[in-house]
C-alpha cells in the first residue's frame, strides 16, 4: 500500500479515536468524502494496524448506537427554531 495512503488512514483513525468523531465529521476535517473515510477506517485500517482498527470500531459502534438520539435532537432544534420565528 502507498505510504501516503497509509499515513492518511492512520491520521483519520487516530482523529476518530481521540475525538470520538463520526465518519462524517472526520471526512469534513480531512476534506475527503464520507465514503472514502469510512472505507479507510473499516477496510484499509484492518490491514495496517489491527489495534487501532479495534479502537476505531468501538467508537463507530458507539456512534451508531447514539445516532437516533442525535437525529431526534436535530429535529427538536429544527422545530423549536420554526416556533421562535412564528
Amino acid at each position: 500500500m502507498d505510504a501516503d495512503l497509509e499515513r492518511r488512514v492512520i491520521s483519520e483513525a487516530e482523529y476518530i479515536v481521540e475525538t470520538g468523531a463520526t465518519v462524517r465529521a472526520a471526512a469534513k476535517v480531512f476534506s475527503y468524502g464520507k465514503s472514502t473515510v469510512h472505507k479507510d477506517v473499516t477496510e484499509r485500517l484492518y490491514g495496517i494496524d489491527r489495534t487501532l482498527y479495534e479502537k476505531v470500531k468501538k467508537v463507530l459502534s458507539k456512534n451508531l448506537a447514539e445516532r437516533h438520539i442525535r437525529g431526534g435532537e436535530a429535529t427538536k432544534r429544527k422545530y423549536n427554531a420554526k416556533r421562535k420565528k412564528a
